[in-house]
């Protein structure tokens, strides 16, 4: 068969199309409802108890847009596109976003395995060893100065074992009143002086621009190990602290019923907001689940309980939307189901 110049630079024009079609990244992110995955292989407590139903963790896929991508959303139901500077914070790229989340996740890892161990009375020991700088607001006093994953120990000669410590320290301060920082970064102890600033949308509250976890290092007995991969972020909080309470008691607190659910959760069982939760129910819908908890946020107008129950309504489950405060609730309402 014969091309002429024409037909091949017709060709070569589909071709690019096609390509930018596909590969282009546009300024935007779609998010869909991902996964809702049994908790057993990844949350392992050394001769743990067995259970006749699962956990689940649930997940929201995430990616940014191409020109293709972006028209599928916007026909494809339960899809959100949001701007990339919505989901990316300014100046931090996606690599050292999703570095960020997986040091989030450790941190909830930890706080879940703290509520769990404390409510079923198995040996738990916790070290402060500092905060870790997640990220650094650019054009705050922090930027050029702390890097994420810097693990601060100490201000104006004053010893940071949690971020409380630093919190309550610089809350005493004024604007322009320097404080001196000592951190480890890179296996080195440095220390720099950082002038406070007011931050416009928080009240005129002074800091210096980071937002942090605390690096604890908790040893139980008996152990326990996660193996989550590169899943981030803190929303499997509560689901972690019942799975890892379901292990360590002898009591099926399952009762065969495949549960899932979302929250942060914190060092004293307190159950948090999380975001994109519309598409953890169609996640969990399709995975069969019987019972989700949902964040209650103390009945908040739109809390997550409130969202969740809606979008349950609007795709028909049979699905129970269970609202928690406090991962009692959660616990309290598993122990009484038959």
């Amino acid at each position: 068969m014969n091309f002429s110049k024409k037909n091949v630079i017709s060709f070569i024009l589909v071709i690019l199309i096609a390509y930018f079609l596909a590969s282009y990244q546009l300024p935007y992110y779609i998010q869909r409802p991902g996964g809702a995955d049994a908790l057993n292989p990844v949350v392992k407590v050394e001769d743990g108890y067995e259970s006749m139903g699962d956990m689940h963790l649930v997940t929201v896929s995430g990616l940014q847009a191409t020109p293709i991508q972006y028209a599928l959303a916007k026909i494809m139901p339960h899809n959100e596109i949001l701007p990339l500077d919505h989901v990316f914070p300014e100046g931090v790229s996606q690599k050292e976003y999703m570095k960020a989340q997986l040091q989030v996740m450790e941190s909830s890892q930890e706080a879940a395995t703290v509520v769990a161990y404390t409510a079923s009375g198995d040996e738990i020991a916790i070290e402060y060893n500092g905060v870790y700088v997640v990220t650094v607001v650019e054009g705050m006093p922090a930027d050029g100065i702390l890097q994420m994953g810097d693990r601060i120990i100490g201000i104006d000669d004053k010893p940071v074992k949690e971020a409380n410590d630093l919190i309550h320290y610089v809350e005493q301060k004024q604007e322009n009143d320097v404080v001196s920082l000592e951190f480890v970064r890179d296996d080195k102890t440095l220390t720099k002086d950082i002038t406070l600033k007011t931050f416009d949308d928080l009240n005129d509250k002074v800091g210096v621009g980071i937002s942090l976890v605390t690096d604890r290092s908790v040893t139980v007995e008996p152990d326990v190990e996660f193996s989550s991969g590169n899943i981030g972020g803190p929303s499997a909080g509560l689901m972690f602290s019942l799975e890892i309470y379901d292990q360590l008691t002898e009591t099926d607190l399952t009762k065969g019923y495949q549960i899932a659910g979302t929250g942060e959760i914190d060092y004293d069982g307190i159950v948090h907001r999380i975001g994109g939760i519309d598409k953890k129910i169609v996640a969990a819908e399709r995975e069969g689940i019987d019972i989700f908890f949902a964040p209650n946020e103390n009945g908040a107008k739109d809390s997550n309980y409130e969202i969740a129950k809606k979008k349950a309504e609007e795709i028909g489950t049979d699905m129970k939307i269970i609202p928690v405060d406090t991962f009692d609730d959660a616990l309290s309402y598993l122990e009484q189901l038959r």
